[in-house]
């Protein structure tokens, strides 16, 4: 059976709620709160019902036309709903924790009305069939999120939004263009395509090789890739439910999904090769892994510190997709979904800190383990992750991405994955040490910056517990990543489709 509204109707869950929030009045706080987290439940309980049907072997489909030759198509399938769950699950994370963080503060209509189109967003990048699709939701990512980096309206937010559209903007031309000469050459454009691009390889070498630089060229600005990243640290200034959003599912996280789909789902990977285009890829996403950390230990501040973390953390999907082989495509999936949940719980914890200590420098930290052990916990394994120890998640990628490099006799991967480590070492360390092992400034009679005095350890349990939830998700799909429907477990089962259709 082909249960075609299934697609749509957990696609319209985000997108009636974010409908009906922008016609509540800005009072109306407990009603906008029970339609988000309903809303957001509903979405879980429909992505979970599509992988038990995927499982199956069922790919349900909605397609429509909307001019000749051209479709509006969603389709459930194994990669896009890997991309979906993670969406819903961490919508739900964030909705919780940004109604703790926005408490009573003014426009939380426009902000949890643009919040739901951002996810509406990203769920339709995940399901789309087709580049036509997957243009009108990316472009659509890009406006609903523009009102949430300049939610704070302030002159630094204002100019974070501006350089934001210019990039983003800028991206989303150059992409058009791609899909544009893409179908003048095939009349197609479709994911699912049994035809694919290869018969066109022997006359249009050229013209491939170009069209894909403009497709991945178009979706690495939104996945930060050196040097199209210099919007994200920017954005920072936006509130930390947003940073999260940003980093760990939304925005970079759409870029690194579309370059999974260009060259898994669009070109094939035994094209992508034949073309020789994918040495040149991971030589830019290990220029971007190492940049990334580098920048990272030079930053003073919490945020922008986790933001340039981002930027190296993100192309780790990348490289493991320009291994030409299951294990470097298997790290690749199961780090898009991994980078995900430990990056969410970071940011999470950095607002906690901000909203509860005063906390924005990376030396206002000291002793604030003590002070907020839980938080403080959550943020270790968050870090932990990053640097690969295992039994983390991270680890788990790590390894199956150095297991990819040299299957694909490509040593030097190696060497870029143990320095980026060593690297994510050096910047994180420092962090942990200074929670855990520094003096607090109450032991010295003076304070941290703007203490929020409520008689309690920790912080509200609206920011504690997406931070705890989040952490011990991703330190589980470490432990029991052999477990059925664990991340590596359907990255797995998405890389034999590839090499073993």
């Amino acid at each position: 059976m082909n249960a075609a509204w299934l697609p749509l109707l957990a696609l319209a869950t985000s997108l009636v709620a974010a409908a009906v929030i922008f016609t509540l009045p800005e009072r109306a706080w407990r009603l906008r709160t029970a339609i988000n987290l309903a809303a957001a439940i509903a979405k879980i309980a429909l992505v979970v019902l599509m992988v038990r049907r995927i499982a199956d072997g069922i790919e349900d489909t909605l397609r429509f036309q909307v001019i000749g030759g051209v479709d509006f198509v969603l389709r459930g399938d194994a990669l896009g709903i890997m991309f979906a769950g993670l969406s819903s699950l961490l919508w739900l994370c964030t909705t919780l924790y940004a109604i703790g963080y926005l408490g009573r503060s003014p426009n939380q209509k426009r902000f949890f009305g643009f919040f739901g189109l951002c996810v509406t967003s990203t769920f339709g990048i995940a399901l789309a069939d087709n580049l036509f699709t997957f243009l009108i939701f990316y472009e659509l990512l890009t406006l609903s999120t523009y009102p949430l980096v300049v939610h704070k309206g302030t002159p630094d937010a204002l100019n974070a939004g501006r350089i934001y559209l210019r990039y983003t903007v800028t991206a989303g031309v150059v992409l058009l263009l791609g899909v544009a000469m893409l179908y003048s050459l095939t009349g197609d454009h479709s994911f699912s395509s049994e035809r694919g691009l290869a018969p066109y390889l022997d006359d249009h070498r050229g013209l491939l090789t170009l069209i894909f630089a403009l497709l991945v060229g178009g979706l690495a600005v939104k996945a930060a890739m050196v040097p199209l990243h210099g919007w994200l640290p920017r954005a920072m200034v936006a509130p930390a439910p947003v940073s999260a959003l940003l980093h760990a599912v939304a925005v970079v996280k759409a870029g690194a999904f579309g370059i999974l789909r260009v060259i898994y789902d669009l070109y094939g990977i035994e094209l992508s090769v034949a073309l020789g285009v994918m040495t040149g890829l991971a030589v830019a996403a290990s220029i971007t892994i190492l940049y990334g950390s580098l920048r990272a230990i030079a930053q003073t501040e919490l945020k922008p510190r986790l933001a340039f973390s981002t930027i190296s953390q993100v192309s780790y999907v990348v490289l493991g997709v320009s291994l030409f082989g299951p294990f470097g495509t298997i790290g690749a999936l199961a780090h898009l979904l991994h980078q995900g949940l430990m990056k969410i719980t970071l940011f999470f914890c950095a607002g906690s800190y901000a909203e509860e200590l005063g906390i924005h420098r990376i030396d206002e930290l000291d002793g604030a383990g003590r002070r907020m052990p839980l938080t403080s916990v959550a943020f270790t394994l968050g870090a932990f992750g990053m640097i690969g120890l295992p039994p983390t998640a991270g680890f788990i990628t790590k390894w199956y991405l150095g297991i990819g490099a040299v299957e694909a006799n490509m040593l030097w991967v190696v060497a870029v994955l143990v320095a980026s480590s060593a690297l994510n070492a050096v910047y994180f360390l420092p962090l942990i040490y200074r929670l855990w092992f520094r003096p607090a400034p109450t032991e010295s009679g003076k304070a941290w910056p703007n203490e929020q005095r409520h008689g309690r350890l920790e912080t509200s349990a609206w920011l504690l517990w997406p931070a705890v939830f989040t952490a011990a998700i991703s330190l589980g799909a470490g432990l029991f990543a052999g477990l059925p429907y664990s991340p590596l477990e359907w990255a797995t089962r998405v890389a034999v489709e590839e090499y073993l259709p």
